[in-house]
Formats: structure tokens, C-alpha cells, sequence
């Protein structure tokens, strides 16, 4: 039986006076709100541009702020449900809406009527007596207009709309195949010696997972805190490559037919080239690079190319040494792909005695979460204190930041991996700071990762990757919620160049190699005993340990992304064009060709899978995490230099400078102008490389 459709009073995510409801938010609320919310906001827009008043801030800027920020509260709420709890109710749900939702925003961003409101009031007098921050705001608008097809002929702007309404569907169905596929695929152990060199914590897990379906022996997933101790673990060679394989060709045309994700990547490259040539660029790439800090695809690549030529000699020699020490120590003579991570973890132990397991144990998840909360007190003179709110999960944390007492904001952390949720990790933003009518509004973020949980009664522990990673985080929601931006559209990370975002959370990595920021986040989990000097010792000298082969590997990434938004044109008209996968692989062939140092087997279905670009927001951009670790360096450096000497990093002075000049601008000026208020001068790549160890002995 249907539940009845909730009245407009009646739904909780028409309620913008606090938090979400989590607690009383159904799927079935979401028809009826988002549809209210939409009716309300093209009124507002007809009203707007029917009247024959010149558009002033307060009358025009401020009512358009007010509605895109409740509809904008309202379907993130429901994309992040999707994102976190993609149960078959709410996928029907969001899909539902996700149509009608990509169909209005591409019609606001083609409404000739409204563009010229925001040119009537860029060329009003009222315009030079806008703050700076306004007038960014309004050369955006302009921008993204132009970007939307608002300039377009109106027999032009329906196919435009439609091309805009099929990838956000194309997007969110990469997403869920690529969920279904590393949900159904799962390795039954019955024999206990398979697992020999799996770690406790992992075989107990599995060991869980089967006992919950009723079924002896031990169930190992694609997810990966099954996946990855197994690949790094496991003595089993056979295992290792079948869970290798079965990652490797997920959402591919090698499993179910219904999950591939192949033919949607080439519609989707399709649509954004007949896109980008309806824009009048010559490719997507171009378009891509209209908001962010680079000028040119060629920029990029030429960037890409000297990192490349840099690194790769240290990758070719890291490889040289993986593949002797696999053929000496471990009699591995014909090196494969599924033995990499597990020969590097063997020779990481043999060089440096230690292994990431052995680490993991001095890393339980209160002590860290005290210990980055620690830090963030350091340098920022601000408390995080648990707070209570609605959650969609009993799992999820929630917390306070203040400074002297004043709230600033709050956030979410969801830290632990669960069947619904999709991979990865992310932050996003659940409401964004601004000034009203009503006051200040505070912002509220999303922190989202994908650990193992508690096991045997035990609290969750971190490997250091993971631990870099929760920083990485928390360094995105750090820019989000520390924001002294009162204007919605530039608040926070809203604005910020996206080959800049990344500055502040790669910046927060390298706090996790600092020996008092590390005595304040470890413990052993049985002993209760800090992490010893010398056991960082061995971390610190192995820090860099296959940084060539690392470095490669995202440069083969970000161009394979740029070269396949710039260079690949699809075959066919109209709704049958695409690009076929065999020109995509091959095109991947050749990135590797030039930059690679490992190369996967034939078989090997990367793109699949590849949902920064795919089903995110990092098409023709994936390059931004190398561009801003080139920032996040050097801006780490300042805290080096004032450090010196110290014994300690965490500089309160320089962390004030940092928030002040990076952190709570947020979009309101060009992310190079704060850099160069921040560090004095134009950014450097020589910090980088001394951090990766790519310098001349």
C-alpha cells in the first residue's frame, strides 16, 4: 500500500529553521517538497523578470539567494541520503526527481530574461558601489550564464537543456552501477589456510560478514576495507588475483550486462562535446578551465608533462628495486599487477622493519579524532565539541566548532563503510554560512569516509593512509566552515576556483607527519602505549617509499582526464552519438605509454570506475589535486619556516594568517591573490618536490 503524499506543512524538508530532520526525513517526502520548492522559485524569476524596475541588489540579488539556497539545502539533503544510504526506496526517490531538478537548473541558466537582469545591474550605477565580493559575485553569474547557453538562439536551448537533464542521469547511474557491481561480487573463503598473512582485525570482519548471512567461512568484498589487506596481506597469490581481477573489471562489460558502464561513458563524452561546441569552444576541456585557476589545456598538460618528466625516473627506479626484491626475497619472478601492493608492503618492512598493520594498532579512532581536533586547536584557537542532532545512521558523529564560546558551525562524520554507501571519501556542504534578515546563518558540512568499523569489541583503528585521509577531510571542511564570507555565493568553498579547492585539505595531510602531532593521536589500542620514537623513525625514513610510482600514477589520471575531454570527438548525431570504449581504452594505452611505469593488464577496466570525472565534479579537472599539492606545499613550508626550531609546527601565528587569508575568504577573491596574501610571493613547486623526496642527491 502507498503512503499517503505528506502535506507541504507536514515535511521535514521544507523545514530550513535548523539541522535536517534526519529522524523524520522519508523518501516519499521528497516529491512533494522538491516540486514545491521548484513552483516557488520560477514565480520568483517570473515576478523578477516582469518587473520593470532596475535590478538592485536587496531586490533582485537578495529574494534570488534566498530561494537557491533553500532549494539548494533541500536536494542536497536528498543527494546525500543517495550518497549514504542507497537503499532501493531512496535511489527511486532521488532518480525520480533528479530529471526535473537538472531540467530546471538548465532552464534558469538559459533564461535570456533573467541573464539580462544581472547585466542590468553590472551595468548599473549601483554596481560601483557594490564591495568587491558583490561584484565577483555578479561577474560569476554573468560567467556561468554564458556557460549555461544563455546566449544561445532559443531554438538551440531545448537540445542544450536535454543534454544537461542526460548527464545528470548518465552521472548518477555510473554511480549506482558502479555501487551494485562492488556490492555483488563477493569471495567465499572455506578453507582457513587461504587466509594465511591476512590481519586479525580483516579475517575477523569477514568472518562477521559471513556469520550474517548464515554462512560458514569468511566473506571478502570489493569494499575496501576487505579489498585492500588482502591485495597487501594475503600469501594466497590466487586470491589476490581474483579480488584483483573482480576490482579491476567492475561495472565493465566483462560482468553483468545491465552494469556496464561503458556505454555511458561514451554518451556522456559525447554530451560534453556538443556541449562545449554549442558554447563555441573547441572542446569540453576548454569549457572546464573557464572557472578555474589554469587558462589553457595546454597549460595544464605542459605542467602535467614536466611534473611527469621529473618523477618518472624515480618511479622507474622504484619499480626496478619492487621487481628484484620480489624475484630475490619473495621468488615472485614474473611480477603482477595483483602482487604489487603486496610485494611493496613486504619490501617496506624489509627496508624499514615495520609494516602499515603494525602502525594501524597505534591508531584507534578516539585518539585520532582527539588528536586532530587537537591540532585544529592549535593552529586556530577553536574548540570541537560533541553536539546532538538527527542522523541518518546511530554511527555518524556530530559536533560543534566555537571560539571563545561564539558558535561557528557544525559538522557531520560518517566515518565507517556500509553496503549503502557509495566508495570513497568527501566532504559536501549541508548549509552554508550567510548574513540575512534573520542574522547569521552558520554553516554545517557533510565529512564522509569509508573505514573499517569496531571489531570484536574493540574501537575502529586507522591505518596512516586513513588517517591522512580524515585530515584531508577535515582540511575541505575546515575551508567550509571557517568562512568569514557573509555572502552565500563565495562563502566557504561556494566560489573557490576548482583547481584550488584541494589547497586547504592536501595542506592538512601534512600534519600527519609531525612527531607532536602524532604523539597526540596514538595509543595502542591493547597496550595503551604512544607510538614509539623509533617506530615513527622507521615511518618518517620510509615516508616517500614509492613516491615515483605514486606521483606517476595520478599524473597518468589527470592526463588521461584532460586528454579525453580535448581530443576524443564522438561518431554519430545527435542522441546516438558517443565514443566508443576501444578509442577511450586506447587512449588510456597511450597515456601510459608516456607517463606510466606499471602497466595493468589488458583486461583492466580503470574507466569504469573512474567516478571523479564520470560522477563528480572533476571532468577535464582531475589534474587540480597536482596543481594545488604545488600550493598545499608551499603553503606548509611557511609553517616549516616559522617552526624551525620549535620542536613543533603548529604555529598559531602562521594558523591565523592561514585562516585568515585562505580559509575565510573563500570564493570572494582569485585563489592566487590569497595565496600571495598568505605566503608573500607567487606559489613554487620546489616544496613539492623535497616533500615527494624528488630532489637531486
Amino acid at each position: 500500500m502507498q503512503a499517503p503524499t505528506p502535506a507541504p506543512l507536514d515535511n521535514p524538508l521544507l523545514d530550513f529553521s535548523g539541522l535536517p530532520r534526519f529522524d523524520t526525513i522519508r523518501p516519499e517526502h521528497v516529491a512533494p517538497a522538491i516540486r514545491q520548492l521548484l513552483d516557488e522559485y520560477r514565480t520568483l524569476i517570473e515576478r523578477l523578470t516582469n518587473s520593470e524596475n532596475t535590478p538592485t541588489w536587496d531586490d533582485f540579488i537578495v529574494p534570488m539567494n534566498a530561494a537557491g539556497e533553500r532549494m539548494g539545502r533541500a536536494w542536497g539533503v536528498v543527494g546525500h541520503l543517495h550518497s549514504v544510504m542507497d537503499i532501493p526506496v531512496w535511489r527511486e526517490a532521488y532518480n525520480a526527481l533528479l530529471p526535473e531538478v537538472s531540467r530546471f537548473y538548465a532552464e534558469v541558466g538559459q533564461n535570456l530574461a533573467l541573464f539580462e537582469k544581472y547585466k542590468a545591474l553590472s551595468e548599473s550605477p549601483e554596481y560601483n558601489s557594490l564591495t568587491p565580493t558583490r561584484q565577483r559575485i555578479l561577474d560569476h553569474e554573468l560567467r556561468d550564464f554564458r556557460l549555461s547557453g544563455a546566449e544561445l538562439p532559443d531554438e538551440r536551448k531545448p537540445r542544450f537543456q536535454a543534454i544537461q537533464e542526460a548527464m545528470s542521469q548518465l552521472g548518477a547511474k555510473f554511480s549506482e552501477n558502479l555501487l551494485d557491481a562492488t556490492n555483488g561480487h563477493a569471495e567465499w573463503i572455506e578453507d582457513e589456510s587461504a587466509l594465511t598473512g591476512i590481519p586479525a582485525d580483516a579475517v575477523s570482519t569477514a568472518r562477521a560478514a559471513a556469520e550474517k548471512e548464515g554462512r560458514s567461512g569468511w566473506k571478502f568484498t570489493l569494499q575496501m576495507p576487505a579489498y585492500l589487506p588482502v591485495l597487501q596481506y594475503a600469501d594466497n597469490r590466487d586470491l589476490r588475483e581474483r579480488m584483483y581481477r573482480a576490482y579491476a573489471t567492475r561495472a565493465s562489460e566483462l560482468g553483468k550486462p545491465e552494469l556496464d558502464n561503458g556505454p555511458l561513458i561514451g554518451r556522456i563524452l559525447a554530451l560534453r562535446d556538443e556541449e562545449a561546441r554549442m558554447l563555441g569552444y573547441r572542446n569540453f576541456a576548454e569549457v572546464s578551465l573557464v572557472p578555474k585557476m589554469a587558462d589553457t589545456p595546454e597549460q595544464v598538460l605542459g605542467f602535467l608533462r614536466e611534473l611527469a618528466a621529473k618523477a618518472k625516473p624515480f618511479a622507474e627506479r622504484d619499480l626496478d628495486e619492487l621487481r628484484a626484491f620480489s624475484r630475490d626475497e619473495l621468488g615472485i619472478v614474473d611480477l603482477q599487477p595483483w602482487d604489487v601492493t603486496y610485494a611493496s608492503e613486504k619490501l617496506r618492512q624489509a627496508r624499514y622493519a615495520y609494516s602499515d598493520q603494525e602502525v594501524k594498532q597505534y591508531f584507534p579512532e578516539p585518539r585520532v579524532l582527539d588528536g586532530l581536533f587537537g591540532v585544529i586547536r592549535a593552529l586556530y584557537g577553536v574548540d570541537i565539541l560533541p553536539d546532538e542532532a538527527p542522523r541518518w545512521d546511530p554511527d555518524v558523529g556530530f559536533f560543534r566548532i566555537e571560539k571563545a564560546g561564539e558558535l561557528i558551525g557544525h559538522f557531520y562524520l560518517d566515518l565507517h563503510a556500509r553496503e549503502t554507501k557509495r566508495g570513497g571519501a568527501w566532504m559536501d556542504s549541508a548549509r552554508s554560512r550567510h548574513v540575512g534578515a534573520d542574522g547569521t546563518t552558520t554553516p554545517v558540512a557533510y565529512l564522509v569516509c569509508n573505514f573499517p568499523g569496531p571489531v570484536g569489541g574493540k574501537p575502529a583503528t586507522f591505518t596512516h593512509d586513513d588517517v591522512l585521509t580524515l585530515f584531508h577531510e577535515v582540511g575541505h571542511g575546515l575551508h567550509h566552515l571557517l568562512t568569514r564570507v557573509d555572502e552565500l555565493a563565495v562563502s566557504g568553498i561556494h566560489g573557490v576556483e576548482w583547481d584550488a579547492v584541494e589547497l586547504p585539505s592536501q595542506f592538512m595531510e601534512n600534519f600527519c607527519w609531525e612527531w607532536d602531532v602524532l604523539c597526540g593521536m596514538t595509543r595502542h589500542v591493547d597496550t595503551g602505549e604512544p607510538l614509539p620514537r623509533a617506530l615513527y623513525d622507521k615511518m618518517i625514513a620510509a615516508k616517500n617509499f614509492q613516491s615515483g610510482m605514486q606521483t606517476v600514477r595520478q599524473l597518468e589520471f589527470s592526463m588521461f582526464d584532460l586528454r579525453l575531454h580535448g581530443e576524443l570527438r564522438p561518431s554519430g548525431e545527435g542522441d546516438q552519438a558517443s565514443v566508443a570504449i576501444e578509442r577511450v581504452m586506447a587512449l588510456l594505452d597511450e597515456v601510459r605509454a608516456e607517463v606510466a611505469v606499471l602497466i595493468p593488464p589488458a583486461w583492466h577496466r580503470f574507466p569504469h570506475s573512474f567516478s571523479h570525472i564520470f560522477a563528480g565534479g572533476y571532468a577535464a579537472g582531475y589534474y587540480s589535486y597536482k596543481w594545488a599539492e604545488v600550493l598545499s606545499a608551499d603553503a606548509f613550508e611557511a609553517f616549516e619556516e616559522a617552526g624551525a626550531g620549535k620542536g613543533s609546527l603548529l604555529d598559531a601565528d602562521t594558523g591565523a594568517r592561514f585562516w585568515r587569508e585562505i580559509l575565510a575568504v573563500g570564493g570572494s577573491r582569485p585563489a592566487l591573490e590569497s595565496f600571495k596574501a598568505f605566503r608573500g610571493r607567487e606559489p613554487r613547486v620546489d616544496a613539492l618536490l623535497r616533500h615527494l623526496g624528488m630532489v637531486a642527491a
